[in-house]
């Protein structure tokens, strides 16, 4: 139970953060290309890369505090962190092939996904 808590607490702080950072970079760059999001994407793999390889050689924490930093704040914050987490795993492993289908499989049906959603609603308020 305590790990569930520590996901949903870092989990609302990473999506405030998320929104936060997302909706200045927007008001600086412009909306014309998704540079928050590109932002908050990129800088959430980043410090995922870090807190993972920091826990892995010094930095001792409870699983209720990893959980907290990486699933709770990144994964709020950015779930694309959580992917290239994943990815990093496999090619790591020496795992390329898998590693390049799950990243065309994330993208392309993550994209697709929506645009179904975007489908299935307009035909049905349409």
């Amino acid at each position: 139970m305590k790990l569930l808590i520590a996901v949903a607490l870092g989990g609302a702080f990473g999506s405030v953060a998320r929104h936060l950072v997302a909706e200045r970079i927007t008001q600086v760059y412009g909306a014309q290309f998704p540079w928050g999001i590109l932002t908050v994407n990129v800088v959430g793999s980043f410090v995922m890369g870090l807190l993972v390889e920091a826990m892995a050689l010094r930095l001792v924490l409870s699983p209720e505090w990893r959980a907290f930093l990486t699933v709770g704040i990144l994964g709020g914050f950015t779930t694309f962190s959580s992917f290239s987490l994943d990815v990093a795993a496999l090619i790591e492993r020496g795992e390329f092939g898998p590693a390049a289908v799950y990243v065309a499989a994330s993208v392309l049906l993550s994209v697709g996904a929506l645009f179904a959603g975007l489908w299935v609603l307009r035909a049905a308020w349409g």
